[in-house]
């Protein structure tokens, strides 16, 4: 399932070309899938009662068409799941007319905050925190 947040690009977060600063392309991704997280009913606070933490492992952006103040984009984030101890993060910024301004690859995982090393099993362990984990691509 592919989850979205809309956002409006604000002036002080534009470069002095005046488009949008780089890293806030991170920051946009970062902020969808904190939502996506919170709306499956997994919110910070629970996964700190649970001792773990989401972490991005590696990113990859792809920067197609700039963003300006002003501009209204949607974006989207959609998690995959393999047999290891990672998985997959897929997200766009898509602007209000279609246009893709950025796509976004990551590898993710849940960190044991107390044993600093990834646990096994992410789906798992999300499923059992999720009151939807269906939004996190997770079949129920």
């Amino acid at each position: 399932m592919t989850y979205f947040v809309d956002i409006t690009v604000r002036g002080y977060e534009l470069d002095t070309q005046g488009h949008l600063n780089q890293a806030v392309y991170l920051q946009y991704a970062e902020h969808a899938r904190w939502e996506l997280l919170r709306e499956a009913g997994v919110a910070q606070e629970k996964l700190l009662a649970h001792g773990i933490g989401p972490v991005q492992l590696e990113v990859t952006v792809k920067y197609l068409r700039e963003l300006r103040g002003g501009d209204r984009v949607r974006v989207s984030c959609e998690l995959s799941y393999g047999a290891k101890k990672t998985f997959g993060v897929r997200q766009r910024i898509v602007k209000e007319d279609g246009t893709v301004a950025a796509e976004i690859q990551g590898v993710g995982g849940i960190l044991d905050l107390t044993a600093r090393r990834l646990i096994a099993d992410p789906a798992g362990r999300f499923a059992s925190l999720a009151d939807k984990p269906e939004l996190l691509g997770i079949a129920p």
